[in-house]
């Protein structure tokens, strides 16, 4: 009995000392009305005009380049910031461009990167789904709405 007791003290103990930080979870569509929110109003603090795809990506093409657009099987070469709308940076090319196999980037870069042709230059806007959902992926917290800074040197 005693042993019983202290199985039980110990348990809930246990579960009395977890983490009470629990993580809200909200349906896809809330969380895309959220993002879509947060994006406009960082158009409007910024005064950017952007066009959006029927998914909800934004972006802004500076500069137009030239020639065809990327395809999904394209190896880019990019150069890039990486940010949040708060302007924290999280990434960025520094030293050199970046060159990768497009199909294998976050759905908003796959999705986003051929719109732009070579020597193009502009700005994506991402609604977290298309970027890395409700994961975390290194220091970028779930449902983050993501910006890029995006060149297209090359494919």
């Amino acid at each position: 009995m005693i042993q019983k007791s202290l199985v039980l003290f110990s348990l809930l103990f246990l579960f009395g000392c977890s983490s009470s930080e629990e993580e809200e979870v909200v349906s896809f569509e809330e969380q895309l009305e959220i993002d879509l929110d947060i994006i406009a109003k960082f158009l409007k603090d910024n005064n950017l005009v952007a066009q959006s795809t029927a998914s909800g990506l934004h972006y802004i093409i500076d500069t137009e380049g030239s020639g065809e657009f990327p395809t999904i099987q394209s190896n880019v070469t990019v150069n890039y910031k990486g940010y949040f709308v708060n302007g924290d940076i999280f990434d960025q090319t520094t030293t050199r461009p970046a060159t990768f196999p497009l199909n294998g980037v976050i759905a908003g870069w796959q999705e986003g990167i051929p719109l732009f042709k070579k020597g193009g230059k502009g700005r994506l806007i991402i609604p977290s789904y298309l970027g890395y959902g409700s994961n975390r992926q290194n220091g970028i917290p779930r449902n983050s709405v993501l910006v890029f800074d995006i060149e297209l040197i090359d494919f």
